[in-house]
């Protein structure tokens, strides 16, 4: 799980700074859709081969190998300018590394009691602060050596994959059914009116959701953070923190008012950042940082164990796959092209505020407890021209409009129509909804 999320965090939370930085930001929306597209074919991918005819853990190696070799590729195609094909380097890569997400799960499941589960993905979460403090304190929020590090660390992973225990295909033997593939049982629960308003507003709230990720990197080096990578990893500790808060609040709060306030914690983080921007005021940066916490947990981790809940138990996988299919599949690649599309106002200013601030800046060395240091320094440096910096933070705050807008219309639509009764769950457990 570390190194599994330790590959992913390493580039693609500050993917923005090192296109932008190497004259590639024409290509920033197509890279980031890349997680998306393979989220979406990954439980075809699980369903017809990974689950019938390998064991998981030799299909686990295998693509984590293919894919670290395509991500070794990137940097050499970034110095070339070749912006198509490192497009479909990242796609090739995701499409190998999204099913690895559920191999990884289904071995973890296989071997361990699920009880235990929750204190293995942690180390997920772990790995990807790691990645990111790795990125701040070596000074490469913007460096192509992200890209070295993902693929070696994919490299590493896919070979310990090989190691792991016998994990044999689970649906081995069983008749080939499409309507299980494609997730046709599970589409049926789009009958029920409260599971239909679930879905819609899961897949909405994914829109403003992809604008953190494809693009804050980009805009905290703007507004003078040295390290966004760092800075960015208080989200992933704070997710940690409300993680083991969920038990608590799910019995106090139920299924409507966790995700509830998951959706207006997304809208407040954006007016954080829109309201902060103008002025660079970093206390209001720094909080909708740490909000992350609040609207990732609450609103993925209440949202599958809702899922489990709702589904008939013979359908469970495919119902989980499906939510995958709807939130981190079509919600966020059309978040990305939205994100995109509205960032080409901002795009140009912003790569000259960029360029400005890193020539500014140059490099130094710095040692272990300066870099630490950086993860929370926010100062535009001596020599750029105020009107560029106002500038460019009215042009990102109009920016961050548009999804408080979108997170805010979501969560009046869940409020307003999402009515689920309270009853037993499938295991015959009494549950709050």
């Amino acid at each position: 799980m570390f190194l599994q999320f330790f590959t992913w965090g390493a580039w693609f939370v500050t993917l923005f700074l090192v296109l932008g930085t190497n004259g590639l930001e024409n290509i920033i929306g197509r890279s980031y859709s890349s997680a998306p597209i393979a989220a979406m074919i990954a439980p075809l991918f699980l369903g017809l081969v990974a689950d019938r005819f390998f064991p998981s853990e030799r299909v686990m190696g295998a693509l984590l190998l293919l894919g670290g070799a395509l991500m070794l590729m990137v940097p050499g195609a970034v110095a070339a300018g070749k912006g198509d094909t490192v497009a479909w380097l990242f796609t090739g890569h995701m499409l190998c590394y999204m099913p690895t997400l559920g191999l990884g799960n289904t071995i973890v499941f296989t071997h361990l009691p699920a009880e235990t589960f929750p204190k293995v993905r942690v180390w997920g979460t772990i790995g990807w602060i790691a990645a990111g403090l790795l990125a701040g304190f070596l000074g490469w929020s913007a460096s192509l050596n992200l890209f070295w590090i993902a693929g070696i660390s994919s490299l590493l992973l896919g070979a310990y994959s090989f190691t792991l225990p016998h994990t044999p295909p689970p649906a081995a033997g069983k008749p080939l059914e499409l309507r299980s593939i494609l997730m046709l049982d599970a589409f049926r629960m789009l009958t029920k009116p409260a599971f239909l308003v679930f879905i819609i507003c899961s897949t909405l709230i994914c829109v403003p959701l992809a604008y953190y990720f494809a693009n804050t990197s980009g805009f905290l080096a703007n507004m003078g953070f040295e390290q966004a990578a760092s800075a960015m990893t208080i989200g992933q500790a704070s997710e940690i923190f409300f993680m083991l808060l969920i038990p608590f609040f799910f019995r106090c709060l139920g299924v409507k008012w966790m995700i509830l306030v998951a959706m207006l914690a997304w809208a407040a983080r954006y007016l954080l950042f829109a309201f902060g921007a103008p002025e660079q005021i970093a206390w209001m940066l720094f909080l909708g940082i740490a909000l992350h916490g609040i609207c990732y947990d609450f609103f993925f981790v209440t949202g599958f164990m809702y899922t489990d809940r709702a589904a008939p138990k013979e359908i469970r996988g495919q119902a989980q796959s499906m939510l995958v299919f709807f939130t981190q599949g079509v919600g966020m690649f059309v978040g990305f092209k939205v994100a995109d599309m509205k960032l080409a106002p901002v795009r140009d200013a912003a790569a000259v505020l960029g360029n400005a601030v890193t020539h500014a800046r140059g490099a130094e060395t710095l040692s272990f407890s300066r870099q630490f240091s950086k993860m929370f320094a926010v100062k535009m440096p001596d020599g750029i021209d105020p009107s560029l910096v106002s500038s460019v933070g009215g042009l990102w705050k109009s920016y961050w409009l548009f999804p408080v807008g979108m997170a805010a219309l979501t969560a009046l639509i869940f409020f307003l129509f999402f009515r689920e009764k309270a009853g037993p769950s499938n295991d015959g457990a009494p549950s709050r909804h």
